[in-house]
């Protein structure tokens, strides 16, 4: 017989959990839940609870780390959505710009009409001015 008393009992899904004992907590990433003596899980459950929030509290920022990490996300943001606004404003230039080189084309290709307009109403009798 074993004299080693052993108080920690880790099992995974379909395990055999000792007669009595009851969870503590689960450990998602390793799949396994802890169990330990009914007035002991209770108890280790709040200290590992109350550790984990204190390591939280000292690890977390100082507040005026938090202020800049905050100014920066929002000058990000500010940036992000002024740099969409230039490249669409940019690509309805381009196409503006492109259509208004496609009619000064076409009026190119057609100006032999113009011309002869203008030669019609030079030409025309009656209206000529002596200086």
């Amino acid at each position: 017989m074993s004299a080693h008393l052993q108080l920690r009992h880790e099992a995974g899904h379909g395990s055999r959990v000792p007669r009595g004992w009851r969870m503590a907590w689960y450990e998602p990433a390793r799949r396994v839940g802890v169990y330990y003596p009914p007035p002991i899980h209770w108890l280790l459950r709040v200290i590992r609870e109350i550790v984990y929030r204190l390591r939280l509290a000292l690890q977390a920022p100082r507040l005026e780390c938090v202020h800049v990490f905050e100014l920066q996300r929002a000058h990000r943001e500010r940036q992000r959505l002024a740099d969409e606004y230039a490249s669409g404003y940019m690509a309805g230039w381009q196409e503006c710009y492109e259509t208004c080189l496609e009619t000064l084309e076409e009026e190119f290709t057609h100006s032999s009409d113009i011309w002869q307009l203008g030669a019609m109403l030079v030409d025309a009798p009656g209206e000529r001015h002596e200086n």
